[in-house]
């Protein structure tokens, strides 16, 4: 059930914010801004900092790793519009369009390099079962990921299982892939800011 609250409780700056981008992207502004803008101090701003932390700070993944895992874990929690967001920006970022998708589809991660895809598997396991344990950790290791490594994956993890809560719950639109499209440019050149 969608919640109005997105689409009518603004304050009139940020309405203006939303008509300029409109103007400028010619697409409509995703759910996801509307969130962030509505209550900034209480959800907006801190989780955007804690995103933008976990998908653009310092990390051996890369910034298209990164956003694989968000649509991985947005494919898990079985969240439309995170997959098909975090796909298109990990599309963007790996510079191939079919990378990304190719990789999302295949269920058996065999085109996977060892440690992004154990990786993926345990963060799978935390989205689906909300739970790890020292096995699964020992079984990420074991395929060559750094204890960083896992460390930064926990921490998309953490974002991503939160948004796509969310998402679901305000009942977020699913706009066409141009919409899409525009957000991975932006999410690209400013981040999560």
């Amino acid at each position: 059930m969608r919640l109005a609250i997105l689409d009518s409780s603004h304050g009139f700056g940020t309405k203006a914010l939303f008509a300029l981008i409109r103007t400028v992207s010619r697409q409509p502004v995703l759910d996801v801004v509307k969130l962030v803008k509505y209550r900034p101090d209480f959800y907006g701003a801190p989780m955007s900092k804690v995103t933008q932390e976990a998908m653009r700070g310092p990390s051996a993944w890369s910034v298209g790793d990164r956003e694989l895992m968000a649509a991985f874990i947005a494919k898990t929690s079985q969240c439309e519009f995170c997959t098909k967001a975090h796909l298109a920006v990990a599309q963007r970022a790996y510079g191939n369009g079919k990378t990304a998708s190719a990789l999302l589809s295949d269920s058996s991660m065999t085109t996977i390099k060892d440690p992004l895809r154990a990786t993926l598997l345990m963060l799978g396991k935390l989205t689906s079962e909300h739970t790890v344990n020292a096995d699964d950790i020992r079984a990420v290791l074991a395929a060559g990921a750094s204890r960083q490594q896992i460390e930064d994956a926990l921490a998309v993890c953490f974002s991503f299982n939160v948004i796509t809560r969310l998402a679901d719950a305000f009942g977020f639109s699913v706009p066409g892939p141009e919409a899409f499209e525009a957000g991975a440019k932006y999410l690209l050149s400013r981040g999560y800011r």
